[in-house]
């Protein structure tokens, strides 16, 4: 049985491969069928060509108009330079941050020294809105830590150049932030330098020839809430002297809400260098916050001497009391420079004005004063109701310069009428 197995096996096995060839020519024969044949040769030697149908001459003809095109088509050209409008057009990275990475340390020392931010020239910025704001007006950016990269993609790219940008866990940003509500991004930029700002349009629009000036202001939140104040009123520049609290510091920051990228800020300055920032024939006036005195001269109460409103000077340098201290020894002139008070709401703002305020502890100086008096200015009263003390620094201030504008507009319409 085994040896019929055996020889059936050994006669079938050549058949398969007749199948197979069989069927391989059987494909080739279909193909040849389907083919419509270009020319006809017959045995006489008479060549008939056929043509081919309406849809296939039009294929034909698009595809050698197509290679034709392709042959003429000049090298490609890149387009002329233009400015990256995504992420990926810029090619910027970006590193991943890691426990104990160095570059992180930098924040906190940055957020806590002033000595750092003036002697390194930086500043750090929290949150996407004042991060945009200083872009927008030219600051430069050194670092940015972020804990979603979606907060960089909504800067602007050609703003990112050249920039470090770390991501960092939101953990460690809650951890630097003084927020409530930390908004996951923060940067490190240069100091900005007001002459190279580029302040916005419609801010430069509604400047008027009203200065500030800030003498002795010690709290963070007052000082941004009068860079905030100064710049919703249209002031022209806001000057700080030495003794006021850094205007770059993170709270005067958070309370400015964007002030300082609206208005020129021109800090840390010595009182013999203010004029020089001052226009022509500006006039200086101090904010009076002890009304009561003022109000006492006002009524011809009090001796023409003129009461400094700080707590120092009265404290030691009553006029009833000490009448020998107010003289100079060596000029035989007033110690106290004589200023006139008149109240906030007269006409003050005839030539370029300039208010400063003081702060609530240490109230203003001697120094300004002297200012005041050498070009003409005065003492601005607020009235206030008997037994309040003063008025809070940045209250004042607002008050004063929203007063100082609204005089200006009211002698600009008189001037409009008087030409018409």
């Amino acid at each position: 049985m085994a040896v019929v197995a055996k020889g059936m096996w050994c006669t079938m096995r050549p058949l398969l491969p007749v199948v197979q060839i069989w069927d391989l020519d059987a494909r080739r024969w279909v193909r040849t069928l389907r083919r419509s044949p270009v020319k006809v040769v017959f045995p006489s030697g008479q060549v008939v060509e056929r043509k081919r149908p309406p849809e296939k001459q039009l294929r034909k003809a698009a595809s050698e108009a197509s290679s034709l095109a392709q042959r003429q088509k000049p090298p490609h050209q890149t387009a002329p330079s233009q400015t990256p409008s995504t992420w990926e057009e810029a090619g910027l990275r970006y590193d991943k941050a890691f426990p104990g990475d160095r570059r992180l340390s930098s924040v906190m020392t940055i957020v806590k020294s002033r000595p750092f931010r003036e002697k390194q020239g930086k500043i750090l910025l929290e949150g996407r809105r004042l991060i945009a704001d200083a872009l927008k007006a030219g600051a430069v950016p050194k670092v940015f830590f972020f804990s979603r990269l979606e907060y960089i993609k909504e800067l602007p790219v050609d703003k990112l150049k050249g920039v470090s940008l770390i991501k960092v866990k939101f953990e460690d940003i809650k951890d630097w932030s003084d927020l409530v509500a930390p908004q996951g991004i923060m940067g490190i930029f240069a100091k900005p330098d007001h002459v190279r700002m580029t302040y916005p349009e419609t801010q430069l629009h509604h400047s008027l020839p009203l200065l500030l000036i800030c003498d002795n202001l010690r709290d963070p939140g007052n000082l941004g809430t009068i860079l905030r104040s100064a710049a919703g009123a249209g002031c022209s520049k806001v000057l700080l002297t030495k003794g006021c609290v850094d205007a770059w510091e993170p709270k005067v920051l958070r309370a400015g809400m964007g002030a300082h990228f609206q208005v020129p800020i021109i800090n840390n300055l010595e009182w013999e260098t203010v004029p020089n920032y001052l226009p022509p024939d500006t006039r200086v006036y101090v904010a009076d916050n002890c009304g009561l005195y003022a109000q006492a001269q006002m009524s011809n109460k009090a001796s023409d001497q003129g009461w400094v409103c700080d707590r120092r000077f009265l404290k030691f340098h009553k006029f009833e009391e000490e009448e020998e201290d107010c003289v100079d020894i060596r000029t035989g002139k007033d110690w106290f420079p004589e200023l006139e008070v008149q109240s906030y709401d007269l006409d003050w703002t005839e030539a370029p004005a300039a208010v400063v305020i003081g702060g609530e502890t240490h109230g203003v100086s001697l120094e300004s004063l002297q200012l005041a008096e050498n070009t003409g200015g005065k003492r601005l009263l607020i009235p206030v109701v008997p037994g309040v003390d003063s008025l809070n620094s940045a209250m004042a201030a607002s008050i004063l310069l929203f007063e100082g504008k609204r005089q200006l507009r009211v002698r600009v319409e008189h001037l409009s009428r008087d030409r018409n």
